[in-house]
């Protein structure tokens, strides 16, 4: 928590190819040690791939994997009494996006033997469909919130 004032929210710049501020995100958190050009091509590439695969555009693709990973309620720890408990609450928008980006990415990382574009496509496709890593972990995520919703009462 900031000490003085609340931290002021950058400015993205969209992303050249599509203008989507979104993916412009997203290209961000595929990249590492500052390689912005590498990532793109990897994003850029993996959008490539999923269009041909899915025969609908590739913001399409990606715009319909970000939503069914986007989570609506997450459990987050509370202590009471000398207790923990999972409470669930429901998440801020900025933190629905950056989970579901999050997800897709590790899912992706994860996966092993291709290049990242391929991986990044499968994923991306499969999260599309409501299947892969990603959207099970967000259904892992409804379904521990389920489990403790008799403790919704302690959200504050």
């Amino acid at each position: 928590m900031a000490r003085r004032r609340r931290a002021e929210k950058r400015k993205i710049t969209p992303d050249p190819r599509f203008k989507n501020i979104e993916l412009a995100q997203f290209i961000n958190k595929v990249m590492l040690n500052g390689k912005k050009t590498t990532s793109q091509r990897i994003v850029y590439g993996a959008l490539d791939q999923a269009s041909e695969e899915a025969r609908r555009p590739g913001i399409e693709v990606f715009e319909m994997a970000i939503r069914n990973t986007m989570p609506m309620v997450e459990v987050k720890s509370r202590r009471v009494g000398g207790a923990t408990y999972q409470v669930p609450t429901e998440v801020r928008p900025e933190r629905r996006l950056a989970l579901a980006m999050r997800w897709i990415i590790t899912a992706a990382r994860s996966r092993s033997g291709r290049p990242m574009a391929d991986r990044l496509s499968a994923e991306l496709l499969e999260a599309s469909r409501g299947q892969g890593t990603a959207v099970k972990r967000r259904e892992d995520l409804y379904r521990m919130a389920e489990a403790n919703r008799a403790f919704a009462h302690y959200r504050w």
